[in-house]
């Protein structure tokens, strides 16, 4: 192939993809031509993906936009009642950056968790009252308790979950994956993202397109948002008075006339053109047929909750990623805001647990009994957690948390992790790890690894330099592995 038109055939994609970047444009881009030397030979994925034998095949990764309160869910802390009101040592908080928020409190006042803790499981684990139908799995998933990141605000926080760096700008991790290992289905995308609304905190942090975006990787790779509404993904229906057979009829007549112009200018965005309806058209069949929850029996909607009914709810979606799991999907991602808990974090995290309790627990039990979890890894957790003292006013029922980077809480699940274990531990002020601590970097580098993924060699090159999800470090958590 001549440079000159390979480097005009990489530009033209490119430009064009970035006018197409809502709706069917981006919908179609996970079965685009082949034509880029640095894109999937096939449907499996990179030439040598997997560099070795996976243990899992997709993710389905619960992020908990906010960051949940690791003491009042899942890191039980008893001492804290004989600290109650006292003001957190300086030996604990060894100067630790507060954000603005707490930067002017005069008192840091340690406040434990007004709800209760039991152990559940053969493992024995804690788990807080607000999560009585987590309980029931705690066999099938694993704690770590001792995750840290760098970032104390939300937004460069969940950019470094989601893309290995805080500053916008990096390919995701779905994005990463589907570059690497590719689509198990041709008529849904490799790669998946939904948004739901907690009732937690109504007013908590945006969420971004970008947070599932492709980076600097080729903009087929980025997710797709799927809508709550009739239609999922924006423009895929057909509009009023053509049917099938006409729309059938009228892409094929399309595509002559654009082969016809691909033949006298080689323009090779006519070929992209080309492939995008063809997607788009496949996609007019399946995402119907991925959406139409009639098939599914009641008691299916009894495992995930009232709520599982409604489109655009936790539950909903985490019937939906189970459903795009089944299909191949290889990565989903579900979103779901109200986590940030300043102020009244009793009445808020007691509506944002009654959220996603059931529907998480379900997704597990679901995913077991259908023989999915042993090859699905499935992540919940948020950016960073709360902080053991006091943000503003202590009172007898009442308290806020501040944002806490330095130790928090995450469960997995499935796709060679060990069930029933608990990783790493905090100190008795839930304030410092004190054994085995967890970087976002080693996360990502072990969910790589689950899907047989060398962190190392999983690398795109960007301006003259290799690129990859874990930038310069991470390390795989060998003791969480199966």
């Amino acid at each position: 192939m001549n440079p000159l038109w390979e480097s005009q055939l990489l530009i033209n994609r490119r430009q064009f993809f970035s006018r197409s970047s809502t709706g069917i444009g981006v919908a179609a881009l996970a079965s685009l031509l082949n034509s880029d030397r640095q894109v999937q030979a096939s449907a499996g994925g990179l030439p040598g993906f997997p560099h070795f034998a996976p243990k899992a095949k997709r993710v389905i990764y619960l992020f908990q936009s906010g960051a949940p309160s690791q003491m009042d869910l899942f890191d039980y802390k008893p001492k804290l009642e004989t600290f109650q009101g006292n003001d957190l040592p300086d030996s604990i908080r060894k100067g630790q950056r507060l954000t603005g928020m707490t930067a002017t409190q005069s008192k840091f006042p340690v406040v434990p968790s007004r709800f209760k803790f039991s152990q559940h499981g053969q493992c024995g684990a804690w788990v807080s009252e607000l999560m009585p139908h987590m309980a029931k799995v705690v066999d099938d998933i694993s704690f770590i308790k001792s995750m840290h990141t760098e970032a104390i605000n939300h937004d460069p926080a969940i950019t470094f979950f989601q893309t290995g760096f805080q500053l916008a700008g990096r390919p995701s991790i779905g994005a990463w994956l589907s570059y690497g290992l590719g689509s198990e289905n041709q008529d849904l995308p490799a790669f998946v993202a939904l948004v739901s609304q907690g009732t937690g905190n109504p007013a908590d942090q945006p969420l971004y397109d970008r947070l599932w975006g492709s980076g600097f990787l080729p903009t087929r790779y980025q997710g797709v948002k799927f809508r709550s509404g009739a239609d999922p993904v924006l423009y895929l229906s057909n509009p009023g008075g053509i049917d099938a057979t006409a729309r059938r009829r009228f892409l094929d007549d399309l595509s002559e006339l654009n082969q016809l112009k691909l033949q006298e200018t080689g323009d090779p965005e006519i070929s992209t053109r080309i492939s995008q309806y063809e997607m788009a058209y496949r996609m007019q069949t399946s995402v119907p047929e991925l959406t139409d929850l009639s098939k599914e029996p009641e008691s299916v909607f009894e495992l995930y909750g009232p709520e599982s009914c409604k489109p655009g709810t936790f539950a909903a979606n985490c019937l939906l990623a189970r459903r795009l799991a089944e299909r191949g999907v290889r990565f989903i991602q579900l979103f779901h805001r109200g986590w940030d808990q300043h102020q009244h974090l009793p009445k808020q995290i007691t509506g944002q647990s009654s959220d996603t309790d059931q529907p998480s627990a379900a997704l597990v039990s679901d995913l077991k009994q259908r023989g999915l979890l042993k090859d699905t890894l499935v992540i919940w957790g948020g950016e960073f957690g709360r902080t053991v003292y006091c943000q503003g006013k202590l009172t007898a029922d009442d308290y806020g948390r501040d944002h806490h980077p330095r130790c928090f809480t995450i469960w997995m699940a499935g796709g060679g992790v060990k069930p029933g274990m608990t990783y790493g531990e905090t100190d008795d002020y839930c304030y410092n790890i004190t054994l085995n601590p967890v970087h976002v970097h080693d996360l990502h580098a072990t969910i790589l690894h689950c899907l047989g993924i060398d962190h190392t060699r999983l690398t795109y090159k960007f301006q003259g330099r290799h690129f990859r999800l874990t930038d310069v470090h991470g390390e795989v958590v060998s003791k969480l592995i199966s």
